[in-house]
């Protein structure tokens, strides 16, 4: 099967293939190789599991508004797992029966699995980007100072585990201060003697910022080549390193940026294996081979 194809809310009411069904939602969606890597993973895990034979990995275009419809289909039609990404980690959150303890903290989701009385909510972006910083910069959260670009779904997940990994501090920006403020308060709790602080992106320069600070983008802006600039490097003392959780396209202006200004720098798609392996991990109970998940992203990029 065709791991390109993108499918629509119109096609999820009509779904009726056999086999175990997963599935990633979002809008837009086009962009994804979820569907390749994961799909890779499995039919490595079928040589050894003749179970995992029948399981099937898609990508549905789905609107925020079409979610709540969207959910309950994959439900009826037994679909074992979905991955969620922008704009539905947060919205999703109402639409689960359960939600691991580690996913309430930080109030979005991305990774739900089916039980019989409705479906049950985990958040796996905090695990893959330890696994992306470590990987492709060599950088630990422990002990960082980190500068975080978005209040979004991705954004919660990050900065959780920034706090929960023990960063000296967490300086957030975001353009709507009361999406932002919302954020901190969620946040204030897990800071204990972590440095937390948000600000304005456009007012960086007069922030207050930490040198040596590593800076993760987890806005959407830069998956269209028309995307402002989701902060000016130039307004921050010295990075130490940029990471941005965009994976497509490859390069985007935040990283040229950093590479003019000779920061060490790497796009999500580290990340994206990390979250989706430990997201496969949830839907099958096995291990999983990341090597194989990692070859895959890379090759469907390369198309």
């Amino acid at each position: 099967m065709d791991d390109t194809v993108t499918y629509t809310l119109a096609d999820l009411e009509n779904w009726s293939r056999p086999g175990t069904a997963l599935a990633v939602l979002g809008h837009p969606i086009r962009h994804s190789v979820s569907p390749a890597m994961h799909n890779a993973a499995l039919a490595w895990m079928a040589l050894e599991d003749a179970r995992f034979a029948d399981w099937r990995y898609d990508r549905f275009e789905v609107l925020p508004e079409d979610l709540p419809r969207a959910l309950a289909l994959l439900h009826a039609k037994n679909f074992r797992g979905v991955n969620l990404t922008v704009p539905h980690k947060i919205l999703a959150v109402s639409q689960v029966a359960s939600i691991d303890p580690a996913a309430r903290l930080v109030g979005a989701v991305n990774t739900l699995r089916w039980r019989e009385d409705g479906w049950e909510g985990f958040n796996t972006d905090g695990y893959g980007l330890v696994g992306g910083l470590r990987e492709d910069l060599g950088v630990s959260l422990t002990g960082a100072n980190v500068i975080l670009l978005g209040a979004g779904g991705a954004a919660r997940g990050a900065a959780v585990e920034c706090l929960q990994r023990g960063c000296a501090s967490l300086w957030i920006a975001n353009r709507t201060r009361s999406n932002l403020d919302e954020l901190l308060a969620l946040l204030a709790p897990l800071a204990g003697e972590a440095v937390l602080r948000g600000f304005d992106p456009s007012t960086a320069g007069a922030a207050g910022l930490p040198a040596g600070a590593v800076v993760v983008n987890a806005t959407s802006a830069g998956l269209k080549a028309t995307d402002p600039l989701p902060i000016d490097l130039g307004t921050l003392p010295s990075p130490c390193a940029v990471y941005d959780m965009i994976y497509n396209p490859a390069e985007t202006a935040l990283l040229v940026a950093a590479r003019v200004r000779h920061v060490p720098a790497a796009n999500g798609l580290s990340m994206l294996v990390y979250q989706g392996a430990r997201a496969l991990e949830i839907w099958t109970g096995r291990a999983v081979p990341v090597d194989a998940m990692a070859a895959a992203a890379r090759a469907a990029m390369g198309r």
